[in-house]
């Protein structure tokens, strides 16, 4: 049975992902609601793609912040001792609960994005050497492709395989968890898939002040 203090937890993570980050950021200083255009998503590459990186940065910052948070809240409404199984278990559906608000956000109509910074701050909570690895995956991808949804599913397949075979995790709800967000990403991402194989997939560039459509 769940506890009231487990679902004020999970309450409040759902809030923490329901944050509408980038189209705060877009309406506020831009006056531009960034899921009108692009790709359509309220998310860190459209921000990006759409407003340039003085948008993108705060955004991509605050949501891996949010899925950070929502796994350290943890912490203060837990009982179990961090090592243990049902502590990161708990971890888990915090970070879980904290994506389903950044795609379904209350705060903005329930059209979000797809996730991925904030699952990014979740995986960085839940093994953080793994997440740093991935991260400079993704960097080099994104350097050398100029893709940023080929270095998400590349960087997102490589964690649970450096979980399992460079850091040995041996608790089976974490492998679980690496394998699911490999999938997650994959079906997120379908769109991407199709765009990239006809070569039409927009690129993003790290070095230069604004991308373009």
């Amino acid at each position: 049975m769940i506890s009231t203090q487990s679902l004020i937890a999970l309450f409040i993570a759902y809030l923490l992902g329901s944050i509408p980050t980038a189209v705060w950021i877009g309406k506020i200083f831009y006056g531009i609601d960034v899921r009108e255009y692009g790709s359509g998503n309220a998310g860190t590459t459209n921000t990006f793609r759409i407003l340039g990186k003085k948008a993108g940065i705060p955004v991509m910052l605050i949501d891996v912040f949010k899925g950070w948070l929502a796994c350290y809240l943890a912490h203060w409404f837990s009982n179990y001792p961090p090592e243990s199984i049902q502590f990161a278990n708990f971890q888990l559906s915090l970070g879980i609960i904290a994506i389903v608000g950044h795609i379904f956000p209350v705060f903005a109509g329930f059209r979000g994005g797809k996730g991925i910074a904030t699952l990014f701050g979740m995986v960085l909570a839940i093994h953080l050497q793994a997440a740093l690895c991935c991260c400079v995956i993704f960097l080099v991808i994104l350097i050398f492709s100029h893709y940023v949804s080929l270095g998400s599913m590349i960087a997102s397949f490589s964690y649970p395989v450096l979980m399992i075979f460079a850091f040995h995790v041996g608790n089976k709800s974490v492998i679980l968890f690496g394998v699911c967000v490999a999938v997650l990403v994959l079906v997120t991402h379908q769109k991407n898939i199709e765009r990239l194989l006809k070569g039409k997939e927009s690129k993003s560039y790290l070095f230069k002040k604004k991308v373009q459509n």
